[in-house]
């Protein structure tokens, strides 16, 4: 593939991402996700806004001790002493960039900096030339370029870059335009800025009307070799545009003729990461990454599904990092569903057989929202209920002792093919002691891989809904739980996925 099809991928999880309510990092969990941003294979690391905090700062600095192969950079606005501060915490990248700017739309113009155009504009090329002292490569952004007049943007995009700039970021700031208008926008500069065959176009669209995925593409078929994004689409309001949405719609539409160095094998691993870390939960249906997104549960697409995966997938949840789909049985699954679950619990059926059991099935269905692998073992008359609640694992006792500055620990009882057994254990919280004490009683080795806490309506009071997700033996299994209480749900929906196990 030529160099002119390459699309650069900026990643500013670390500085836009971060600046989210609730989301904020230390400096050692943000060198984490750096580290993982490099093996994914991003080409430009954001690591923060030096003058903002020294915490920022001192970010920024260790960042760039920690990462050697992607380019480090670092936000500022156009005065000298952003710059500054933006020079010195990159003093030990081994690949830099300062990336500088200013408001280019009226709007910003009038109202933010009560300024001129022509002001502006010097402002612009000064800030350029400025940082141009301290690093070569030079990112300007042109803050709210969605909004600004073509005319005058292209003026300052001329004038930024014959001052220097490597880099000319054409933000959507607020996420305001329409794909068509965004693509025009970028071709616009293609068309009419002189120099422009002397920097890279970047685009950097947020999610305001949900458009940011599209004006991104829209801007890379347009003329942009470089697109700003953040793992899950975390950012500012309602978000910037996701990365592994990019990243897989380049690799999908492969006919397109752009290809970037996104490893996407790493984009489960680290959304994921980043979802824990940053306390922000990915939707369910969130593309790429939610938990829904290789999920079925329609009789028809799962019947399609499993007849030939590219029926209902233009996605292989593999190219992500996610093992495999998902068939979900619900009122809605179909013979065919039923009948894979049933031969992968060990039944074999035919076609006779799988119809009787089928209605059997719808009835159970009806009743419940998800059917798991007990209720379909009990559907399959193996033993009644009681003889059931024989085999499966059962929580008798939790109590957990836990607050400030005791250490949180828990005593866990569970009846295991009707003999009970006891065991205590600490942990950095309730529900952590309690999984530990479980450890200790069945003393295998299960990993949580998922783990998320749900209020059913709001309040104190509220009911809590937990989904988790372990792996045991290189397979996943679901538990689900509800209580008033959040560790007795978890220790419900931990217990419910050790059932499916054993």
């Amino acid at each position: 593939m030529s160099d002119k099809n390459r699309v650069y991928v900026f990643d500013t999880t670390l500085r836009d991402g971060e600046q989210v309510p609730g989301c904020q990092l230390t400096t050692v969990e943000k060198i984490e996700v750096a580290k993982e941003l490099e093996a994914l294979g991003v080409d430009v690391i954001e690591a923060g806004f030096p003058i903002s905090s020294p915490g920022d700062f001192q970010s920024v600095v260790e960042i760039s001790k920690a990462v050697s192969e992607p380019v480090i950079c670092a936000l500022t606005r156009a005065n000298t002493m952003d710059i500054d501060a933006a020079a010195e915490a990159l003093r030990f990248a081994k690949r830099k960039r300062i990336h500088t700017g200013i408001g280019a739309s009226d709007m910003h113009i009038k109202y933010k900096f009560n300024s001129t155009r022509e002001d502006i504009l010097k402002r612009a090329v000064d800030a350029v030339k400025y940082a141009r002292k301290y690093v070569d490569d030079i990112e300007f952004y042109a803050e709210d370029a969605g909004r600004a007049d073509n005319e005058y943007l292209a003026r300052m995009i001329e004038a930024v870059i014959a001052a220097g700039a490597t880099v000319v970021n054409i933000p959507d700031t607020n996420g305001y335009c329409l794909p068509d208008q965004y693509g025009a926008k970028i071709k616009y500069l293609v068309d009419n800025v002189s120099n422009i065959d002397k920097a890279i176009i970047s685009v950097h669209c947020h999610n305001d009307l949900g458009l940011a995925t599209a004006n991104t593409i829209a801007g890379v078929m347009n003329g942009a070799r470089q697109v700003e994004c953040t793992i899950n689409g975390i950012g500012e309001r309602a978000g910037n545009t996701s990365l592994e949405e990019v990243a897989m719609i380049l690799k999908t539409h492969h006919a397109m003729g752009y290809h970037t160095g996104i490893n996407s094998k790493r984009i489960y691993g680290i959304s994921n990461m980043v979802e824990t870390m940053m306390r922000m939960p990915v939707q369910p249906n969130k593309a790429i990454v939610g938990r829904n997104a290789f999920a079925h549960s329609s009789g028809i697409h799962q019947d399609g599904v499993l007849k030939h995966r590219e029926n209902y997938e233009i996605l292989n949840p593999e190219d992500v990092g996610i093992e495999s789909n998902a068939i979900i049985l619900t009122a809605r699954s179909g013979r065919h569903a039923l009948k894979h679950h049933l031969e992968r619990l060990g039944y074999k059926l035919d076609k006779i057989n799988l119809d009787e059991v089928y209605q059997r099935f719808l009835i159970m269905a009806d009743q419940k929202k998800d059917i798991n692998d007990a209720d379909l073992q009990e559907l399959m008359g193996d033993g009644d209920d009681t003889n059931y609640d024989d085999k499966a694992i059962k929580v008798t006792l939790l109590q957990v002792v836990c607050g400030d500055p005791l250490r949180p620990m828990a005593t866990v009882k569970l009846k295991i093919n009707g003999e009970e057994k006891e065991a205590s254990s600490a942990g950095n919280g309730p529900v952590d002691a309690a999984i530990n004490a479980i450890h200790e009683i069945i003393k295998d080795q299960i990993d949580i891989d998922e783990f998320n806490i749900q209020s059913m309506r709001g309040g104190s009071k509220d009911v809590s809904k937990v989904n988790m997700r372990v792996k045991h033996n290189g397979q996943s299994y679901y538990g689900y739980g509800y209580s008033t209480d959040i560790v007795n749900a978890s220790m419900h929906a931990y217990v419910d996925a050790l059932n499916k196990i054993y």
